[in-house]
């Protein structure tokens, strides 16, 4: 008897149908001899029901107070299934996420976790209890109420296996994998059978939204097997491990792209060893995420800098520059939205020189005008128009030969 995690995203409970569908797939873990916890989002849209109600009533409501009213979500999604599986004859307790003993940052909105005490999730579980655990919420010092961040019951279904040691976590979704692209938008986009704990990091950093990036950092951190899965079709998903086989296989395994960047230059910086540190540490403070950064020396004495920002965070980018603008040191700010990043993912890519060039090439081709580059030992990101995107990621997809199948045999 092993220990088995299994999270269920927001479709896969959004109607009592789906939720006595989940009731199942839980049920058929049990019956291989395995005890079960479940971790389960909120039903649907509901999260953002409740955020469009907030907004009904302020305009820029605290933090805390979202936390408290988004958590809601989950405990009737813990509620529902957990009936549900008690009404199919098996014993099952539902538990909040400080019920279940998992502790974050004091931090509202986009909390990390910092342990878990499991002490309650393991007695109930030697009990022969379903234990089905709220994602996306923890309890910070002096009791307070916090939320993870969007994507955050992945995060929670991760944790809980290293905590717990368990054998495998399996994150249900309603796509039956991790792609080569997002198969909503490139028809031939084709599931990986298995894919690296760092290139799946990478493409869930640079866009691809099936796994949440910390929920992969803790899968690598603590050498928990992930298996990203249909909640719908029974068929094998795709495995996220520690290496994956490259001989015979593909350079670049996957591309992920991110709508919504914003390309911000601040010009005229005066020149000094601080001057990098000073900007971003100022931005940092504020909640504000840079992604790619360009440095240009106009003169001995001036640089410009570009950074990335996703443009919903534009407005209070330019408020942080403006108030400190003195501090700062710089003449003016510039700003190009309507951008959006493309990136190519291969831990085959370490390996291979030249594939950067060829991509920079089919885009050329594709007359597709690159605004910023940021590579890494496994990945390219390029910002592009917005309006070019999908065709940057289908030129790709087909340039590096992504849909024909030439994995090895599992």
């Amino acid at each position: 008897m092993g220990i088995i995690v299994q999270k269920f995203g927001g479709t896969s409970v959004g109607s009592v149908e789906r939720i006595q569908n989940v009731a199942n797939r839980v049920i058929q873990e049990v019956a291989r001899g395995n005890q079960v916890v479940v971790v389960v989002s909120a039903m649907g849209k509901t999260t953002d029901e409740l955020v469009k109600l907030a907004n009904q009533l302020s305009k820029n409501p605290s933090k805390r107070e979202m936390d408290m009213l988004l958590t809601t979500g989950e405990q009737i999604s813990i509620a529902l299934l957990t009936m549900a599986l008690q009404s199919s004859g098996h014993d099952a307790v539902s538990l909040t996420g400080w019920q279940a003993g998992i502790k974050t940052e004091a931090i509202h909105g986009n909390a990390r976790i910092v342990d878990i005490d499991q002490e309650k999730m393991l007695k109930h579980l030697n009990e022969g209890k379903i234990v089905v655990v709220a994602g996306f919420q923890g309890l910070a010092v002096e009791s307070e109420i916090t939320t993870l961040g969007r994507g955050g019951s992945d995060t929670t279904a991760v944790a809980i296996a290293a905590a717990l040691k368990a054998d495998k976590c399996d994150i249900y979704t309603d796509v039956t994998g991790v792609f080569t692209t997002d198969p909503r938008y490139v028809k031939n986009a084709r599931k990986l059978q298995s894919v690296s704990y760092d290139e799946m990091l990478e493409l869930a950093n640079l866009g691809a939204g099936v796994l949440h990036p910390r929920a992969v950092e803790f899968a690598k951190n603590f050498a928990i097997p992930l298996e990203v899965r249909s909640s719908m079709e029974i068929e094998n998903g795709t495995r996220v491990e520690e290496e994956v086989s490259m001989e015979n296989n593909l350079v670049v395994r996957g591309i992920a792209f991110d709508k919504e960047v914003t390309r911000v230059t601040v010009i005229g910086v005066t020149n000094g060893l601080h001057s990098l540190s000073t900007i971003f540490t100022t931005l940092a403070k504020n909640g504000i995420n840079v992604d790619i950064i360009i440095q240009s020396m106009t003169s001995a004495d001036q640089t410009n800098i570009s950074f990335s920002i996703q443009s919903v965070d534009l407005d209070e980018t330019l408020s942080v520059l403006e108030e400190n603008k003195e501090s700062l040191g710089f003449v003016s700010v510039e700003h190009e939205s309507g951008l959006a990043k493309v990136s190519i993912v291969g831990s085959g890519m370490i390996s291979n020189p030249g594939v950067a060039a060829q991509m920079f090439e089919v885009l050329a081709q594709h007359g597709i005008q690159v605004k910023m580059v940021s590579t890494s030992e496994i990945k390219v990101s390029t910002v592009v128009e917005d309006a070019h995107m999908l065709k940057a990621v289908e030129a790709l997809h087909a340039a590096f030969e992504l849909e024909i199948n030439v994995e090895q045999p599992v």
